[in-house]
């Protein structure tokens, strides 16, 4: 088997990690742990595969380290002017971008495409006034002849830890800002897709970004625990899972002047209300539960409906959902949700589907795997009675729940029965009940007649609970890649003398 992959031109490199500025080529078999992506349309294809280098995570942390002190020098113009490159050269690569992202965890097209083009975007939203703004320097009065100032300075070298649903864009939006403010990057893509990765290293190659200043090493969880445990880094900027996280922070008790961004999932509400627009509530509902494939962290997965509208929502809610089109990312055809992205993802939605009817929910519509080739799964609604925290799991696929309220208290006290606080909807005409819902639910992102799923990259993005750490990221990821410095400068020489201290001007 080569390891050049001829169906995704995006790649010129065989599968390699990438350290101080070279690709250092990965062998089929070696002694560390295999990674390997397979297309989920068609697992017989493989799109990247190679045994990993642990010892490398050591090498990428040194380049990282030796490359970090000129870097947070160079005036932040030229480091602007790299990053305008990098822009456009994503810009320029896009839609090859946008196929190995598909083919690698199965997404449509039209969502890889979008995906791809926001890594341009990223820039932008890094280097716009208002998100700087919060970074800027300053200087007040501190006394009649002492200043005081406040300037900000880059933690160092970052790890950054990519999830496998947007391989490309959200590391993106980790690493462009976190470069930008003067620290080097170790990042180390989702095992579930090297590819996009390592397509990441060779646009960045094509910037002239210093030697070292970025690094991607490939693996699994061993790799991962050695970057996050690693005491040459500075900072951990992690996507994924609660318990991925909830690791990472152990790995880090000893360690709290390092800083840990974790943006992880979500268990996230949709609630209808009586003035709701029905028709714009079941299609958000529907979009947000089913995107990607249920493979978001803000996908809807508890639908909270009021019982005065219950009866006509409900089953507009199967309807809907029943007529979304499964099928291959790059169908010609328009195909709504691919793939999830292995078989075990497969058999986690299934299985979650089992232990609901054992545990008394009604199935509403089954979700099922085609009969066909591919990690394919038909859409899910189970309904339940109630909603309890100590049973509230994020199942990372295409099945949501569904329960039935009689008030809005209850509704929110519904919303907010979940350990995870990422993102929430309610549909609803009334001014009063949207208010009363944006006040007492607990989440980061909170919405209003529009679904859980599709946050802008202009505003912050981070959640409570098991869904973050109150470090958000998109618009608001600079704050996180800069810590303040303080500095009071006296400008006058005549100091006084405390009492209690003798001083003699004849000394």
């Amino acid at each position: 088997m080569t390891h050049m992959i001829t169906t995704d031109p995006m790649l010129q490199h065989a599968p390699s990690d990438y350290i101080g500025g070279s690709f250092r080529r990965l062998e089929e078999h070696g002694a560390g742990a295999v990674v390997e992506s397979r297309d989920p349309a068609d697992p017989d294809r493989v799109v990247w595969r190679a045994a990993t280098a642990l010892a490398h995570v050591d090498d990428a942390v040194q380049a990282a380290h030796d490359a970090l002190p000129a870097w947070r020098r160079l005036p932040i113009a030229e480091r602007v002017e790299i990053l305008r490159r990098w822009q456009q050269l994503t810009r320029e690569r896009a839609d090859a971008l946008a196929g190995l992202i598909t083919d690698e965890m199965g997404k449509t097209l039209a969502e890889s495409r979008f995906e791809a083009k926001a890594l341009a975007d990223k820039v932008d939203i890094t280097l716009d006034p208002i998100s700087l703004g919060r970074i800027a320097d300053y200087q007040v009065p501190v006394g009649a002849s002492r200043t005081g100032d406040c300037r900000f300075r880059p933690h160092g070298v970052m790890a950054v830890i990519g999830p496998f649903n947007f391989p490309a864009h959200l590391p993106n939006g980790h690493f462009v800002p976190a470069l930008l403010l003067g620290n080097t990057v170790v990042l180390k893509p989702s095992e579930k897709t090297p590819g996009v990765g390592q397509a990441l290293a060779e646009l960045m190659h094509e910037t002239g970004l210093p030697r070292g200043v970025f690094n991607v090493v490939q693996g699994g969880p061993a790799t991962a625990s050695r970057l996050v445990g690693h005491d040459g880094i500075d900072g951990i900027l992690f996507t994924g899972s609660w318990p991925v996280g909830r690791r990472i922070l152990e790995a880090n008790l000893d360690r709290p002047g390092r800083i840990v961004a974790l943006e992880m999932g979500g268990s996230n509400p949709a609630v209808v209300m009586p003035s709701a627009d029905l028709k714009q509530a079941v299609v958000e509902c529907v979009r947000a539960g089913f995107a990607t494939s249920g493979q978001r962290c803000t996908c809807t997965r508890r639908v909270i409906v009021h019982r005065a509208v219950a009866d006509r929502f409900v089953p507009l809610l199967c309807k809907a959902a029943s007529t979304l089109l499964v099928g291959p990312g790059r169908a010609s055809e328009p195909v709504f949700m691919g793939p999830v992205v292995s078989a075990a993802a497969a058999d986690a939605v299934l299985r979650a589907q089992e232990r609901l009817v054992a545990s008394g929910a009604r199935i509403l519509l089954e979700s099922s795997r085609l009969d066909r080739p591919g990690h394919f799964v038909t859409p899910g609604i189970a309904q339940v009675e109630r909603f309890e925290p100590e049973r509230d799991e994020e199942v990372f696929g295409p099945l949501v729940q569904l329960a039935v309220v009689d008030e809005l208290d209850e509704a929110i006290e519904q919303a907010n029965a979940s350990r995870y606080g990422l993102a929430a909807s309610v549909f609803t005409a009334d001014d009063a009940e949207w208010d009363a819902f944006f006040d007492r639910v607990r989440a980061g992102c909170i919405n209003r007649n529009t679904g859980t799923a599709g946050a802008s990259s202009k505003l912050p993005f981070g959640g409570l609970g098991h869904s973050g750490n109150h470090r958000p990221a998109a618009a608001f990821s600079v704050d996180y890649c800069a810590f303040p410095v303080a500095s009071m400068v006296e400008t006058s020489r005549d100091v006084s003398v405390p009492a209690g201290m003798l001083w003699d001007e004849n000394w």
